[in-house]
């Protein structure tokens, strides 16, 4: 496999390091990580960057940073000439490389009549969430020390630990989209410009789209080009999928809908309180995802009624994720465009309600006079698409 990527989540192990023979990684999850992958400390390589890390040793106290440095050569477990630092330091011994595997640094070969692996030394960053936020391959140890720490230098600090306020069972997840891709969505919009969009309801028993703008003023524009979808469907699934499995205990395998969406601050843009499953045609959905395409406006938060004041925001390139039975509002923009990529995900079982439920799908009318309708949920696609 090739070297993760920013956004994507950090495979969880249990290795061998010095003092332990199961530690696991993931139990160093709420503090910055590096994991640096340099092959054998008897190499003049990575006895060279490893001393530019004894260096840097002060960056590394386990309450904001920790190092774990990967060899897979046997001599340096069979010596003992690694050893883990009293705090902040420590090695995995991957003599038969299965963490280097699971970190794309092992690559296969193949050559003449047999396969060969390739060794790619490198270092990975890692967020509290054990999430990638920097990696770079190893080529020369002195620029490579250099660069880490550069990166550990422009990391924002830790927020200090503060009682949790109520709020709303949401995930806010970030680098799910790589900057290319979130503008390659906002040039789609404005390459298109828009339609107004509309919200379901049940009329007389059939699911039915209505526009009304007084409940809802957004513009959409449905992503059409097979390559973004590909693009969007690839990180989605190797970036929030995951976490969603993690926090819910539940793996989405469908995505319903493509749609770069406006909200404009010229027209005060907004979508009032409403939930995403509360229509035949609609019950099928599990997990709203919003993830921020730009972040030059005001206002637009995502508020959740049933739980408190808090406001959410996704940033650039990051998901805004929660159940679709949570009632929910997007507040009005002030200024500004709060530019997002909107979808449903759902399971299996789902999308046999879905396929049940297709018959109580009825055609557009028109948008009420006066109020807003009660409880819509969003405009759906009506093609599943395996994520």
């Amino acid at each position: 496999m090739p070297l993760l990527s920013i956004g994507d989540p950090a495979p969880h192990f249990c290795g061998r390091t010095p003092s332990k023979p199961d530690f696991h990684f993931d139990s160093m999850a709420g503090r910055y990580l590096v994991v640096s992958f340099f092959v054998s400390s008897a190499m003049d390589f990575g006895s060279r960057f490893l001393q530019r890390v004894d260096a840097m040793a002060k960056r590394f106290d386990d309450d904001v940073c920790s190092f774990f440095g990967v060899t897979i050569d046997p001599q340096d477990e069979a010596t003992g000439r690694l050893r883990n630092r009293p705090r902040g330091i420590r090695f995995f011994f991957d003599t038969d490389m299965r963490i280097s595997t699971l970190y794309g640094v092992v690559t296969e070969n193949t050559g003449g009549s047999g396969q060969a692996k390739a060794y790619a030394p490198a270092t990975y960053v890692l967020d509290p969430g054990l999430r990638v936020i920097a990696a770079r391959p190893m080529r020369d140890p002195e620029e490579h020390a250099q660069w880490l720490a550069d990166v550990l230098e422009s990391l924002p600090p830790l927020p200090a630990p503060f009682p949790a306020p109520r709020h709303a069972p949401v995930l806010v997840v970030p680098h799910v989209f790589d900057p290319e891709l979130c503008q390659e969505l906002v040039t789609a919009y404005e390459t298109d410009g828009g339609g107004e969009s509309g919200y379901m309801v049940e009329r007389d028993g059939r699911t039915v789209p209505v526009l009304n703008p007084a409940m809802k003023r957004r513009r959409d524009t449905g992503i059409e080009d097979p390559q973004l979808r590909a693009a969007i469907v690839d990180q989605i699934s190797r970036r929030l999928v995951p976490e969603i499995q993690r926090v819910h205990q539940i793996r989405m395998s469908r995505i319903e809908r493509y749609i770069v969406a406006c909200y404009n601050g010229e027209n005060g843009g907004h979508f009032r309180a409403h939930r995403d499953n509360t229509t035949k045609g609609t019950a099928h959905r599990q997990f709203a995802v919003s993830v921020g395409l730009d972040d030059r406006y005001e206002g637009g938060e995502v508020w959740f009624p049933e739980y408190g004041p808090a406001l959410y925001r996704p940033p650039v390139g990051g998901a805004v994720v929660f159940s679709c039975s949570l009632l929910h509002e997007v507040r009005p923009v002030r200024s500004g465009r709060r530019m997002v990529f909107l979808t449903f995900l759902y399971d299996d079982r789902k999308a046999e309600v879905r396929k049940s439920n297709r018959q109580f799908i009825g055609e557009a009318t028109p948008a009420p006079a006066g109020e807003p309708e009660q409880e819509p949920a969003q405009k759906p696609a009506l093609a599943p698409a395996a994520a």
